[in-house]
């Protein structure tokens, strides 16, 4: 591609935007998630209990992702908890965590009545740093809780081998993850437990939703107790063997499900495509550098597409200037998590309500883990920016309109630092 610089006005300085045609639109649907919802509410069998949807998503879910056991569920923070739960956590047990991820990879720790030990973050992944992770590992830990931040898989083969010497469960938070591959896996199913999430924006979606994967018939056995009301395979229905709750996946959310994992495989190989091209022309941009790909990654499914930013390169241009400006010209862009985890009023205030076994042994001062988590801090605060899954499934020429748009609020810089 050839950038083409012009003398117009940035569109946040009143001209002209880039592009004004929308990204493709999400969520993706068509006549076979129509038909698979009548199909749901013509059964007459709207719950799990009774209908079959839920089962075969299971099974289809799980085969594609490589693991022989899928627990359907309401969300996929439930999954989360449940997987840690399931996995033996204990009131005061420590689990390791990055900083750099959605409130819940850390909240449904407290809420297995454990702590949040948060450690830094890879500079080139944006997931955990298994450095970080073996220095940080106590008598206390059991678990370690990895993040494939935006479908950027981390270095799985590490945090396995960690996890195996220390005895720890290790379980793969892919809410971001769907389809993506590490090193010819997929996500999900290489630690102990896979967690994913069906949340209205993710690359798969039914509004709502989660799943727990697995290749270990304990943790199913497990989950799928624990996620209908503490029932076992086989006893009475008054009969409640665990301290579970009704999380049960209704059968027109997997319905749609289906459908949508029907969608996923092309879907993933498009987003993938376009990302490698997109590295490509935003690396010619100074200040622009795209998260590096052949950290063991075979197959991206970029439910977010993210890059760094330097201001320095830049003229000293703010992150956030740049990324009104960037929005302007028609690529909706983020700074990201604007703040590491700790630094939440939750966890900087100890706000865990009736977990005791958390606020016990949780470090709260957000200085003291900052310092623990040098880069997670920069990426927060300066450096890294976001663009979301659906512009991924756009064109070559719809990436193009993304790089352009970048090169041409380059070119402005001083426009702006001058306004």
């Amino acid at each position: 591609m050839t950038m083409t610089l012009t003398a117009e006005k940035l569109a946040l300085q009143g001209g002209a935007p880039i592009r004004t045609k929308p990204f493709p639109a999400w969520p993706v649907w068509g006549s076979e998630e129509e038909e698979a919802v009548l199909r749901a509410l013509n059964s007459g069998k709207w719950g799990r209990i009774d209908g079959s949807e839920v089962a075969a998503f299971e099974q289809e879910f799980a085969r594609y992702h490589d693991a022989e056991y899928g627990v359907a569920m309401t969300n996929g923070s439930v999954s989360l908890r449940l997987a840690l739960v399931g996995a033996g956590i204990r009131a005061g047990d420590e689990v390791i965590v990055p900083p750099y991820t959605f409130l819940a990879t850390a909240t449904t720790v407290v809420e297995a009545n454990a702590v949040p030990v948060f450690v830094d973050i890879d500079p080139d992944s944006y997931c955990l740093d298994p450095v970080r992770v073996e220095e940080a590992i106590t008598p206390r830990t059991r678990a370690i809780v990895v993040v494939h931040l935006g479908g950027q898989a981390a270095d799985m083969d590490a945090l396995t081998d960690i996890a195996r010497r220390h005895n720890l469960t290790l379980i793969e938070d892919a809410a971001h993850a769907h389809g993506g591959e590490y090193k010819g896996r997929k996500l999900g199913s290489i630690g102990d437990v896979g967690s994913f999430s069906f949340q209205a924006s993710k690359n798969m979606t039914a509004g709502e939703g989660g799943i727990l994967i697995t290749n270990n018939e304990e943790h199913e056995r497990m989950a799928r107790s624990l996620h209908n009301c503490g029932r076992v395979a086989n006893g009475t229905w008054y009969a409640h063997e665990y301290l579970g709750g009704n999380n049960r996946m209704t059968e027109i959310q997997a319905a749609i499900l289906r459908c949508q994992l029907a969608r996923l495989e092309e879907q993933t190989a498009r987003r993938d495509a376009n990302g490698r091209y997109l590295n490509e022309q935003l690396a010619k941009i100074p200040g622009i550098r795209p998260l590096p790909r052949g950290l063991g990654e075979t197959l991206h499914p970029y439910h977010l597409y993210v890059f760094r930013y330097d201001a320095a390169a830049w003229d000293g241009l703010p992150r956030g200037t740049f990324v009104k400006a960037l929005t302007a010209e028609g690529v909706a862009s983020s700074e990201g998590y604007p703040i590491a985890l700790y630094r939440q009023p939750v966890f900087a205030r100890k706000q865990f309500g009736p977990y005791s076994g958390a606020a016990d042994g949780y470090l709260a001062d957000p200085e003291a883990n900052a310092a623990r988590c040098p880069v997670a801090e920069r990426v927060c605060s300066a450096e890294g920016c976001w663009l979301f899954q659906n512009q991924m499934l756009g064109t070559r020429e719809d990436m193009d309109d993304i790089a352009r748009a970048v090169a041409r609020v380059y070119e402005k810089r001083r426009d702006l630092l001058e306004a």
